[in-house]
């Protein structure tokens, strides 16, 4: 019994870090409903990357297509 108490301790901690996850991810939305809205923020996300780097990206197209 050289531990004492840190077993309940380190218990009763990992319960109050469970407690504040599970917070965060009830939404109230069921589980089609978070898909959705996911896949179109990603699609938002998506649309937004390749507005802005898109001349990068054709400029290192065009450089490896060289040989």
């Amino acid at each position: 019994m050289t531990r004492g108490n840190q077993r309940d301790r380190d218990r009763e901690r990992a319960q109050a870090r469970g407690t504040k996850k599970g917070s965060t991810k009830d939404d109230g939305l069921t589980v089609e409903q978070r898909r959705e809205r996911d896949a179109k923020a990603l699609q938002e996300k998506l649309a937004k990357k390749a507005g802005q780097g898109g001349a990068s990206g054709d400029a290192g197209g065009s450089s490896s297509g060289k040989k």
